[in-house]
Formats: C-alpha cells, sequence, structure tokens
C-alpha cells in the first residue's frame, strides 16, 4: 500500500473510529474494529476501491455487527462482578473529548447497547452518520424498507417522552426496594419485582473474565443479586442522565453503575457498567451520590 493509500485512510480513520465508537459503546473495541479495517484494505489494495470512505465503512459496520452479535450470544456466564481496589480513571484525550461531545445525550451508548445488533447498526449508521438506508440494507443483506424499519424501531426503544417517563419518587422507591432486598438476601422480594425475561449485562471492566456478560431470566438475575449482595451494601440510589440507577462504590471510591430499566412495577433491565470511558458519558443527578466530574 501506498503512502498515498496510508493518507488517505487517515482521513477517513476519526470517522471511522466514531462510527465502530458508537455502534460497540467502548473506545478500546473500536480501536480493534477500525485496525482491522486497515488491515483489510491493505490486503484488498485501495486502487481496487472505487468509493474509499463508502467501502470502509461497509467493511467496518461487518465488523461492528459480528462483535454485537458475539456480545449477545453470551447467555449463560456467570455474572462475577470485578471489584478494583479503586476507580482507574484516566484523564480523556481530545480524541475522546471529540466522540462524547458528539454523542446525542451523553447516556446514549448506555442505551444503544439495549438495541439488537440490526436495530442498533441501522439506528447508528442513518440517524448519527447519515448514511443512506440503501446502504445499510446492503450491509444488513435486507430491504432498504426494512433497514428503515429497523432504524424506526430503534428510535422509538431510544426516544421515551418525559410525560410517560416514571415519576422520579418512583423510581428511586424501586431501585431503593432491589438494593434492600439484595442486602437481605430476599429471594421472593427480589423475584417479585424483576420481570421474568429481565435483561443483565456486565460490561468487560465489570466482569473478571474481561468480556461482556450477557444473562436474562429472573431468576438468574435474582440469585446473581444475592451472590453479590457487597455490590448492592455499597450501593446508593442516583438517576443517571434520566436512567433509574445506583452508584456502587469500593474502598477506592465510586467505580461502577447498576442502569435500571423499570416498565412499572417490574424491572426489565439491569446493567452493570465500570468502564472509566462509558462512565465518563453518563452525569448523575438529583438522587444523594454521584461520580466525579473528569
Amino acid at each position: 500500500m501506498s503512502v498515498d493509500d496510508s493518507e488517505a485512510f487517515e482521513h477517513h480513520r476519526p470517522r471511522l473510529r466514531a462510527v465502530a465508537h458508537r455502534m460497540l459503546g467502548s473506545a478500546a473495541d473500536a480501536d480493534d474494529a477500525v485496525q482491522e479495517t486497515w488491515l483489510r484494505l491493505h490486503r484488498a489494495g485501495a486502487d481496487r476501491v472505487g468509493n474509499l470512505g463508502a467501502w470502509l465503512t461497509t467493511v467496518l459496520s461487518h465488523l461492528c455487527l459480528d462483535m454485537l452479535r458475539s456480545r449477545s450470544a453470551l447467555r449463560e456466564h456467570p455474572l462475577g462482578v470485578h471489584l478494583p481496589d479503586r476507580l482507574s480513571d484516566p484523564a480523556p484525550g481530545p480524541e475522546e473529548d471529540v466522540l462524547l461531545a458528539e454523542s446525542s445525550g451523553q447516556a446514549l451508548l448506555i442505551v444503544l447497547d439495549r438495541l439488537a445488533p440490526a436495530e442498533r447498526l441501522a439506528f447508528v449508521l442513518h440517524d448519527l452518520f447519515a448514511v443512506p438506508f440503501d446502504d445499510i440494507a446492503a450491509i444488513l443483506d435486507r430491504t432498504p424498507n426494512a433497514a428503515r424499519l429497523l432504524a424506526t424501531r430503534a428510535r422509538r426503544r431510544i426516544v421515551v417522552d418525559p410525560e410517560e417517563r416514571p415519576e422520579t419518587g418512583a423510581q428511586r422507591a424501586v431501585v431503593e426496594a432491589f438494593l434492600t432486598a439484595a442486602r437481605g438476601g430476599d429471594l421472593d422480594a427480589l423475584l417479585a419485582m424483576l420481570d421474568p425475561e429481565v435483561a443483565i449485562s456486565a460490561d468487560a471492566a465489570a466482569s473478571p473474565t474481561g468480556a461482556p456478560v450477557r444473562l436474562r431470566g429472573a431468576g438468574i438475575a435474582a440469585r446473581q443479586a444475592v451472590a453479590f449482595a457487597r455490590l448492592s451494601a455499597h450501593a446508593e440510589p442516583i438517576l443517571a442522565d434520566g436512567i433509574p440507577a445506583a452508584l456502587v462504590s469500593a474502598a477506592g471510591g465510586p467505580f461502577a453503575v447498576m442502569l435500571f430499566t423499570i416498565t412499572e412495577p417490574l424491572i426489565t433491565g439491569i446493567e452493570v457498567v465500570a468502564d472509566p470511558n462509558r462512565l465518563r458519558v453518563l452525569r448523575p443527578a438529583l438522587f444523594p451520590g454521584a461520580l466525579p466530574e473528569p
């Protein structure tokens, strides 16, 4: 590959990384996807590519889609949450600042994790990066109308009318009840407040295996909550950019946030976030306790 080809790729790198970051929610995973895209371009030969920007976006999107689907397949691994001695929170660099500034809402990366892989790809490419539905359809091997419907469905799951949001006090009460039941080992109480198909997840930073964890089911969620009661023992309710949550602390201070999806009266989703890059996009407020500003 010539110097000119390398320079052409570097011209596209910031956009590719921004797309990958929205797709994957992890700066490290985004870098891996962009690097693999570069390697595939090197093997293919840039001189054989007509529209380099479109080609790179297509290759990157396929890589991200495969990574998201691989995550979704991780369902039955134990949710062993890693407790660090202190929260490692390196200062964000200029590139990371740009990525976060481009985000549509500070908690967007967290919310995007609740979408199916195809929905996430359609929404990110079209709504955030203006990729036409015809191009998205080719990536997903679907019709343009099907790609449009995926983006619409994702948009509906992300955008919530403020009038439809549960009252703040009710959100806090649900989170407090969950933490109290977990501390006391009350499985019956936990099962009563969990949706039968509740989704539970932890990012790589919160997992002792270093890989994201995905689980589903009220029984699994209740047992995990009791097994890791030490988390709830050091947790307090907060509201993280409109998302009901609990701030978890260890000896070194705050290190994770548990995000709750609540469809009254049941909890339908729990996510443990410990990745510093993802924590940085959250701005806990309103409820007592807050993550320190970067």
